[in-house]
């Protein structure tokens, strides 16, 4: 399976890729990948040490010559997001990721694709594996658990690793290189409510929002995409009134770092407003539409005929629910006064699900300022609160602030210069890239994020396009060959 990525190059990181997409690996389901990567250290005669939260380290003495350069850290996260099309059946726990070649772009068929981290991954292995590229003494780290709450980053030990340099291969636009990062915070909301019997002479129906494109709740949430949580409450803060709507059950969204892209809820109103309720969601939808034409083109609301439900939600927990979830901040916040065109602070109603009485929510706040994240965790805890909510808010990981004065910076401008004919990019971007965490128990690294054009991760439209990931990989090399000097 996936043989099509051998007839591409750089072969030394498609083939490892491939590997990779054969190995199941979402975040928290990484048991096959990490003894796949401990396996792949020991056969090639490496040092090779899974540390107690899962992190795997491979370490390569330097080739000959190269023992008097600085030590180089490569780094990538194992894990995956898992999402895929309602209409694709695949167990991210068992199944393979199914590629295909499309255009200049290869994507997965259905799925999030892995490219984000597989790419920097198999990067890292190649340079492992290789036995005619110059390098100083290299430790390659592989952390746990990314994408949803740095697990390896935040268990990272002081004094395991030995480099001067981190090389971080998780950015995704070939040609920028990153040097600062924001800042994260999960907020976890729990409303709890009464299930009530269901009166005579209703009707049921089930609401959905679908089509949207979601994408990453960082780096994309400046592309102003619609939220199908946002989208449905507005409808059902709209409709309990006008309709004497009730709600039954929700289920929108799913990762934290996923905008949401489908939202459904199965509500009842009284039979003789059946007719009105269906107006009224093509009403929605042509407004949707319109106020979202140029981001969501495909954007559906739809209504159909749904079999009476067990229960309902009590109707003063519903109005606190509706108006809660209706004024939560979401999307951009602010923009950086530093940094043109970049997102200081955003946040992401990431989840909304009806369970046993309960209505959990989740969000993910981000902020390049760690005071602008602890004023919108506060803002939003106190938009819960007043409804009676309990808002937990844990798995906060510090920025990354940008060091202009870097010398691994400067050595990688002039290495790109000479490369490519002109000067790369200089950016921070408004996602957790794991250099805040490991910075902070590695206060001496010098680092540096950046890799080729990956383009809509986290959702099933992830893709990468095939030309940058021979750029990235010849500039990589080129970085290795041309370390710094101790």
């Amino acid at each position: 399976m996936n043989e099509i990525l051998n007839q591409l190059q750089p072969q030394a990181i498609w083939k490892n890729f491939r590997s990779l997409t054969l190995i199941p690996r979402p975040s928290k389901s990484e048991d096959k990948i990490r003894e796949f990567m401990v396996n792949f250290g020991k056969g090639l005669g490496l040092e090779t040490i899974m540390d107690e939260v899962g992190n795997v380290i491979i370490r390569k003495p330097a080739t000959k010559g190269m023992e008097n350069r600085k030590g180089i850290v490569m780094q990538g996260h194992l894990d995956m997001v898992p999402q895929a099309n309602s209409e694709k059946k695949h167990d991210f726990t068992t199944d393979p990721i199914e590629v295909k070649i499309d255009g200049e772009w290869i994507k997965a068929n259905g799925t999030t694709l892995g490219a984000d981290n597989g790419i920097g991954v198999a990067a890292a292995m190649a340079v492992l594996e290789s036995k005619d590229i110059a390098h100083g003494p290299i430790e390659a780290l592989f952390t746990a658990d990314e994408e949803t709450g740095m697990t390896g980053a935040f268990g990272l030990k002081p004094g395991i690793l030995q480099s001067d340099i981190l090389l971080n291969l998780d950015s995704e636009d070939e040609g920028e290189l990153y040097v600062g990062c924001a800042g994260g915070i999960d907020a976890n909301i729990t409303f709890d409510y009464d299930e009530e019997a269901v009166p005579g002479n209703l009707a049921a129906y089930t609401l959905k929002i679908s089509g949207l494109k979601g994408g990453h709740s960082g780096m994309d949430i400046i592309l102003g995409r619609g939220n199908a949580n946002k989208l449905l409450f507005r409808f059902l803060k709209h409709s309990a009134d006008e309709h004497r709507l009730r709600i039954a059950s929700v289920k929108g969204g799913g990762l934290r770092n996923a905008i949401p892209r489908e939202a459904v809820a199965v509500v009842t109103v009284p039979a003789d407003q059946a007719e009105k309720l269906a107006k009224c969601v093509a009403h929605y939808e042509a407004i949707y539409k319109a106020e979202l034409s140029a981001t969501e083109p495909n954007l559906c609301f739809t209504i159909e005929k749904a079999p009476i439900p067990a229960a309902l939600m009590d109707k003063t927990s519903q109005w606190s629910v509706t108006n809660a979830i209706y004024g939560c901040p979401n999307g951009v916040i602010r923009m950086s006064d530093s940094m043109p065109g970049l997102v200081e602070t955003s946040n992401n109603l990431a989840s909304v699900a009806t369970e046993a009485g309960k209505v959990k929510i989740s969000c993910l706040l981000r902020s390049s300022v760690d005071s602008a994240k602890e004023d919108l965790a506060a803002m939003l805890s106190s938009v819960f609160e007043l409804a009676g909510a309990d808002v937990q808010l844990d798995g906060g990981y510090p920025g990354w602030k940008p060091n202009m004065d870097s010398p691994i910076l400067k050595k990688m401008q002039d290495i790109y210069q000479k490369l490519y004919g002109r000067i790369p990019e200089i950016k921070a971007i408004h996602a957790g890239l794991e250099c805040g965490l490991l910075g902070g128990v590695y206060p001496n690294w010098d680092m540096i994020s950046f890799g080729p054009t990956i383009r809509s991760p986290h959702s099933p439209d992830e893709r990468v396009n095939i030309e940058t990931v021979q750029k990235f990989w010849d500039f990589l090399v080129a970085t290795l060959r041309d370390a710094p000097l101790k």
